[in-house]
Protein backbone atom coordinates (compact mmCIF):
# COMPACT_ATOMS: atom_id res chain seq x y z
CA UNK A 1 0.00 0.00 0.00
CA UNK A 2 1.10 3.46 -1.01
CA UNK A 3 0.60 5.41 2.09
CA UNK A 4 1.85 9.34 2.71
CA UNK A 5 4.34 10.54 5.83
CA UNK A 6 2.84 11.60 9.03
CA UNK A 7 5.50 11.70 11.06
CA UNK A 8 3.51 11.52 14.50
CA UNK A 9 1.97 8.52 12.91
CA UNK A 10 5.69 7.06 12.19
CA UNK A 11 7.00 7.17 15.74
CA UNK A 12 4.08 6.83 17.35
CA UNK A 13 3.20 9.46 18.94
CA UNK A 14 0.40 12.17 19.01
CA UNK A 15 1.21 15.91 17.93
CA UNK A 16 0.86 17.09 21.30
CA UNK A 17 4.49 14.99 22.55
CA UNK A 18 6.73 16.74 24.23
CA UNK A 19 10.41 16.57 23.34
CA UNK A 20 11.09 13.64 25.64
CA UNK A 21 8.51 11.79 24.42
CA UNK A 22 9.64 11.98 20.73
CA UNK A 23 13.38 11.16 21.80
CA UNK A 24 11.80 7.98 23.59
CA UNK A 25 9.63 7.07 20.96
CA UNK A 26 12.20 7.02 18.55
CA UNK A 27 15.24 4.95 20.56
CA UNK A 28 12.28 2.09 21.41
CA UNK A 29 11.84 2.25 17.17
CA UNK A 30 15.66 2.33 16.65
CA UNK A 31 16.09 -0.23 18.61
CA UNK A 32 13.44 -2.56 17.23
CA UNK A 33 14.61 -1.59 13.28
CA UNK A 34 18.07 -1.19 13.83
CA UNK A 35 19.68 -3.20 10.62
CA UNK A 36 22.66 -4.61 13.31
CA UNK A 37 19.39 -6.21 14.89
CA UNK A 38 17.50 -7.67 11.38
CA UNK A 39 20.19 -8.66 9.15
CA UNK A 40 19.38 -8.59 5.66
CA UNK A 41 15.64 -7.71 6.53
CA UNK A 42 14.57 -4.76 3.92
CA UNK A 43 11.60 -4.17 5.06
CA UNK A 44 13.14 -3.23 8.64
CA UNK A 45 15.65 -1.40 6.95
CA UNK A 46 13.24 0.63 5.23
CA UNK A 47 11.00 1.26 8.74
CA UNK A 48 14.62 1.99 10.50
CA UNK A 49 14.89 4.89 7.54
CA UNK A 50 11.08 6.10 7.70
CA UNK A 51 11.43 6.20 11.56
CA UNK A 52 14.90 8.45 11.68
CA UNK A 53 13.56 10.87 8.76
CA UNK A 54 10.51 11.05 11.06
CA UNK A 55 12.81 11.94 14.35
CA UNK A 56 15.36 14.13 12.04
CA UNK A 57 12.01 16.61 11.81
CA UNK A 58 10.50 16.14 15.25
CA UNK A 59 13.26 16.69 17.47
CA UNK A 60 14.15 20.02 15.28
CA UNK A 61 12.03 22.62 16.76
CA UNK A 62 12.16 24.89 14.22
CA UNK A 63 11.67 21.72 11.26
CA UNK A 64 8.91 20.29 13.42
CA UNK A 65 7.05 24.00 13.53
CA UNK A 66 7.18 24.33 10.07
CA UNK A 67 6.04 20.86 9.63
CA UNK A 68 2.96 21.53 11.72
CA UNK A 69 1.80 24.44 10.14
CA UNK A 70 2.47 23.12 6.27
CA UNK A 71 2.06 19.49 6.73
CA UNK A 72 3.91 17.60 3.77
CA UNK A 73 5.41 20.46 2.33
CA UNK A 74 7.27 21.64 4.97
CA UNK A 75 9.88 22.45 3.81
CA UNK A 76 8.60 25.05 1.37
CA UNK A 77 9.01 27.17 4.04
CA UNK A 78 12.57 26.23 4.88
CA UNK A 79 14.09 29.40 3.69
CA UNK A 80 11.28 31.31 6.15
CA UNK A 81 12.15 32.49 9.52
CA UNK A 82 8.99 33.23 11.69
CA UNK A 83 9.33 36.35 13.13
CA UNK A 84 9.00 36.91 17.44
CA UNK A 85 5.31 36.52 17.86
CA UNK A 86 4.32 34.95 15.10
CA UNK A 87 1.54 32.49 15.63
CA UNK A 88 0.78 31.31 11.88
CA UNK A 89 -1.05 33.77 8.92
CA UNK A 90 -4.35 34.93 9.50
CA UNK A 91 -5.01 37.85 6.94
CA UNK A 92 -7.85 39.94 4.97
CA UNK A 93 -7.73 38.17 1.93
CA UNK A 94 -9.03 41.47 0.42
CA UNK A 95 -5.90 43.53 1.54
CA UNK A 96 -3.18 41.32 0.17
CA UNK A 97 -1.18 44.23 -1.41
CA UNK A 98 -0.37 44.99 2.44
CA UNK A 99 2.05 42.17 2.01
CA UNK A 100 3.92 43.96 -1.20
CA UNK A 101 7.47 43.84 0.47
CA UNK A 102 6.94 42.73 3.75
CA UNK A 103 8.57 39.32 5.23
CA UNK A 104 6.08 37.49 4.31
CA UNK A 105 5.38 38.03 0.49
CA UNK A 106 8.44 35.94 -0.85
CA UNK A 107 7.23 33.17 1.61
CA UNK A 108 3.90 33.04 0.29
CA UNK A 109 4.92 33.30 -3.26
CA UNK A 110 7.22 30.63 -2.95
CA UNK A 111 4.46 28.57 -1.12
CA UNK A 112 1.51 29.30 -2.81
CA UNK A 113 2.62 30.30 -6.27
CA UNK A 114 1.50 33.86 -6.38
CA UNK A 115 1.88 37.65 -7.52
CA UNK A 116 0.70 40.21 -4.94
CA UNK A 117 -0.62 43.00 -6.81
CA UNK A 118 -1.45 46.90 -5.93
CA UNK A 119 -4.76 46.95 -6.77
CA UNK A 120 -7.51 44.39 -4.25
CA UNK A 121 -5.50 41.66 -4.05
CA UNK A 122 -3.12 39.47 -5.70
CA UNK A 123 -2.26 40.83 -9.23
CA UNK A 124 -4.46 39.36 -12.22
CA UNK A 125 -7.79 39.42 -10.49
CA UNK A 126 -10.55 40.99 -9.03
CA UNK A 127 -9.88 39.90 -5.76
CA UNK A 128 -8.22 36.74 -5.65
CA UNK A 129 -5.50 34.89 -6.95
CA UNK A 130 -3.42 35.61 -10.36
CA UNK A 131 -1.87 31.84 -10.55
CA UNK A 132 -2.99 28.53 -9.03
CA UNK A 133 -1.98 27.76 -5.28
CA UNK A 134 1.22 25.36 -5.34
CA UNK A 135 0.84 22.04 -6.29
CA UNK A 136 1.01 19.07 -3.10
CA UNK A 137 3.89 17.30 -2.80
CA UNK A 138 5.21 14.77 -5.51
CA UNK A 139 5.26 10.78 -3.76
CA UNK A 140 7.16 7.58 -4.69
CA UNK A 141 6.82 4.22 -4.46
CA UNK A 142 8.65 0.94 -5.06
CA UNK A 143 7.11 -1.70 -7.56
CA UNK A 144 8.49 -4.71 -8.61
CA UNK A 145 8.25 -6.05 -11.81
CA UNK A 146 9.58 -9.34 -13.35
CA UNK A 147 11.35 -9.53 -16.78
CA UNK A 148 8.03 -11.01 -18.49
CA UNK A 149 6.10 -7.82 -17.68
CA UNK A 150 9.00 -5.42 -18.29
CA UNK A 151 8.70 -7.54 -21.39
CA UNK A 152 5.30 -7.64 -22.56
CA UNK A 153 3.74 -4.29 -20.34
CA UNK A 154 1.46 -4.82 -17.78
CA UNK A 155 -1.58 -3.63 -15.09
CA UNK A 156 -1.24 -3.03 -11.46
CA UNK A 157 -3.54 -2.77 -9.03
CA UNK A 158 -2.15 -0.23 -6.40
CA UNK A 159 -3.83 0.88 -3.14
CA UNK A 160 -3.49 4.23 -1.94
CA UNK A 161 -4.17 6.33 0.99
CA UNK A 162 -3.53 10.07 2.30
CA UNK A 163 -3.86 11.53 5.60
CA UNK A 164 -7.67 12.49 6.09
CA UNK A 165 -8.88 10.85 3.29
CA UNK A 166 -10.22 7.14 2.65
CA UNK A 167 -8.17 4.49 0.74
CA UNK A 168 -8.73 3.62 -2.43
CA UNK A 169 -7.32 1.01 -5.37
CA UNK A 170 -6.06 2.08 -8.47
CA UNK A 171 -5.46 0.04 -11.41
CA UNK A 172 -1.86 1.55 -13.19
CA UNK A 173 -0.57 0.75 -16.76
CA UNK A 174 2.97 -0.23 -17.36
CA UNK A 175 3.87 -0.11 -20.53
CA UNK A 176 6.56 -2.01 -22.01
CA UNK A 177 10.22 -1.21 -22.01
CA UNK A 178 10.79 0.12 -18.71
CA UNK A 179 14.06 0.33 -17.38
CA UNK A 180 15.44 -0.49 -13.87
CA UNK A 181 15.56 2.31 -11.76
CA UNK A 182 12.94 4.53 -14.04
CA UNK A 183 9.54 6.23 -12.73
CA UNK A 184 5.72 5.71 -14.00
CA UNK A 185 3.74 8.71 -13.38
CA UNK A 186 0.35 8.28 -11.64
CA UNK A 187 -0.94 11.81 -11.94
CA UNK A 188 -2.91 13.62 -8.88
CA UNK A 189 -2.00 10.75 -6.60
CA UNK A 190 0.18 12.75 -4.69
CA UNK A 191 0.41 14.39 -1.17
CA UNK A 192 -2.23 17.47 -0.93
CA UNK A 193 -1.65 21.19 -1.75
CA UNK A 194 -1.60 23.27 1.71
CA UNK A 195 -3.36 25.89 -0.32
CA UNK A 196 -6.62 23.60 -1.96
CA UNK A 197 -4.26 23.48 -5.30
CA UNK A 198 -4.08 20.92 -7.38
CA UNK A 199 -2.26 17.28 -5.25
CA UNK A 200 1.06 16.41 -6.50
CA UNK A 201 1.91 13.44 -8.52
CA UNK A 202 2.55 9.77 -7.24
CA UNK A 203 5.80 8.41 -9.04
CA UNK A 204 5.89 4.55 -9.09
CA UNK A 205 10.09 3.63 -9.39
CA UNK A 206 10.47 0.48 -11.26
CA UNK A 207 12.75 -2.65 -9.64
CA UNK A 208 13.15 -5.60 -11.69
CA UNK A 209 13.10 -8.65 -9.92
CA UNK A 210 16.02 -11.57 -10.12
CA UNK A 211 15.23 -14.33 -12.76
CA UNK A 212 16.09 -17.86 -12.48
CA UNK A 213 16.90 -17.44 -16.49
CA UNK A 214 17.78 -14.31 -17.60
CA UNK A 215 19.85 -11.20 -15.90
CA UNK A 216 20.00 -7.82 -17.54
CA UNK A 217 23.80 -6.41 -18.63
CA UNK A 218 22.55 -2.62 -19.44
CA UNK A 219 19.61 -3.30 -21.93
CA UNK A 220 20.26 -6.22 -22.87
CA UNK A 221 18.92 -9.72 -21.47
CA UNK A 222 21.65 -12.16 -21.18
CA UNK A 223 21.12 -15.77 -20.37
CA UNK A 224 23.47 -18.97 -19.94
CA UNK A 225 23.91 -21.80 -21.98
CA UNK A 226 25.65 -24.98 -21.03
CA UNK A 227 27.94 -27.09 -23.64
CA UNK A 228 30.02 -30.04 -23.33
CA UNK A 229 33.55 -29.90 -24.14
CA UNK A 230 33.07 -31.85 -27.34
CA UNK A 231 30.59 -29.00 -28.71
CA UNK A 232 32.88 -26.33 -27.85
CA UNK A 233 35.85 -27.72 -29.72
CA UNK A 234 33.74 -28.90 -32.67
CA UNK A 235 31.03 -26.39 -32.67
CA UNK A 236 27.17 -27.35 -33.67
CA UNK A 237 23.42 -25.96 -33.20
CA UNK A 238 21.84 -25.37 -29.64
CA UNK A 239 18.68 -24.65 -28.39
CA UNK A 240 18.36 -20.87 -26.65
CA UNK A 241 15.23 -20.04 -24.10
CA UNK A 242 14.70 -16.90 -25.61
CA UNK A 243 11.40 -14.31 -24.62
CA UNK A 244 10.20 -15.26 -27.77
CA UNK A 245 10.43 -18.76 -26.82
CA UNK A 246 13.38 -21.40 -27.48
CA UNK A 247 15.81 -19.91 -30.59
CA UNK A 248 18.53 -22.52 -32.34
CA UNK A 249 21.98 -20.64 -32.47
CA UNK A 250 24.87 -21.96 -34.01
CA UNK A 251 27.94 -22.74 -31.56
CA UNK A 252 31.32 -21.81 -33.52
CA UNK A 253 33.96 -24.44 -33.07
CA UNK A 254 36.65 -23.55 -30.62
CA UNK A 255 34.24 -21.87 -28.51
CA UNK A 256 35.76 -20.66 -25.00
CA UNK A 257 34.13 -20.80 -21.98
CA UNK A 258 32.24 -17.51 -21.28
CA UNK A 259 31.57 -16.16 -24.98
CA UNK A 260 29.26 -14.43 -25.51
CA UNK A 261 27.22 -15.23 -28.39
CA UNK A 262 24.62 -12.20 -29.81
CA UNK A 263 21.06 -12.80 -30.78
CA UNK A 264 20.48 -9.49 -32.50
CA UNK A 265 16.84 -7.58 -31.51
CA UNK A 266 15.56 -10.85 -29.15
CA UNK A 267 15.97 -8.92 -25.65
CA UNK A 268 13.55 -6.17 -24.11
CA UNK A 269 11.76 -3.52 -26.03
CA UNK A 270 12.71 0.08 -26.21
CA UNK A 271 10.03 2.63 -24.36
CA UNK A 272 8.28 4.45 -27.29
CA UNK A 273 10.37 3.07 -29.65
CA UNK A 274 10.18 0.41 -32.24
CA UNK A 275 13.41 -1.66 -31.69
CA UNK A 276 14.38 -4.61 -29.18
CA UNK A 277 17.70 -4.49 -27.28
CA UNK A 278 19.80 -7.80 -27.90
CA UNK A 279 19.45 -11.03 -25.93
CA UNK A 280 23.64 -12.62 -24.98
CA UNK A 281 24.01 -15.96 -24.76
CA UNK A 282 27.01 -16.62 -22.29
CA UNK A 283 28.86 -20.06 -22.53
CA UNK A 284 29.44 -22.53 -20.29
CA UNK A 285 31.94 -25.61 -21.00
CA UNK A 286 30.69 -28.28 -18.53
CA UNK A 287 32.53 -31.62 -17.96
CA UNK A 288 30.24 -34.86 -17.69
CA UNK A 289 29.52 -36.43 -14.75
CA UNK A 290 29.82 -40.18 -15.17
CA UNK A 291 31.40 -40.99 -18.84
CA UNK A 292 30.94 -44.73 -20.28
CA UNK A 293 33.53 -46.90 -20.91
CA UNK A 294 33.98 -46.51 -24.67
CA UNK A 295 34.06 -42.24 -23.88
CA UNK A 296 36.51 -42.68 -21.47
CA UNK A 297 38.84 -44.88 -23.64
CA UNK A 298 38.46 -41.79 -26.17
CA UNK A 299 38.96 -39.16 -23.42
CA UNK A 300 42.37 -41.34 -22.90
CA UNK A 301 43.39 -41.02 -26.35
CA UNK A 302 42.70 -37.36 -26.10
CA UNK A 303 44.42 -36.93 -23.50
CA UNK A 304 47.65 -39.16 -25.31
CA UNK A 305 47.70 -36.78 -28.08
CA UNK A 306 47.61 -33.40 -25.97
CA UNK A 307 50.62 -34.74 -24.50
CA UNK A 308 52.32 -35.61 -27.51
CA UNK A 309 51.49 -32.28 -29.12
CA UNK A 310 53.16 -30.48 -26.26
CA UNK A 311 56.53 -32.70 -26.46
CA UNK A 312 56.30 -31.61 -29.97
CA UNK A 313 55.86 -27.86 -29.51
CA UNK A 314 58.09 -28.02 -26.83
CA UNK A 315 61.17 -29.13 -29.44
Amino acid sequence: MVKYKDYYDTLGITRSATEKEVKAAYRKLARQYHPDANPGDKSAEEKFKEISEAYEVLRDADKRRRYDQLGANWKAGADFTPPPGFGGFNFDFRNFQDLQGSPFSDFFESLFGQHFGTTGGVAGTAGGFGRRPTKGQDSEADIDLTIEEVFKGTARNIHVQSPHAKPKTLQVKIPAGVKQGSKVRVPGEGGPSPAGGAPGDLFLRVRIKPHPIYSLDGENVVSELQISPAKAVLGGEASVQTLDGPVTINVPPLSQNGRLLRLRERGLPRLKQATRSDHLVRLKIVAPSTVTPEEKSLYEQLAELEKKKKQAEAG
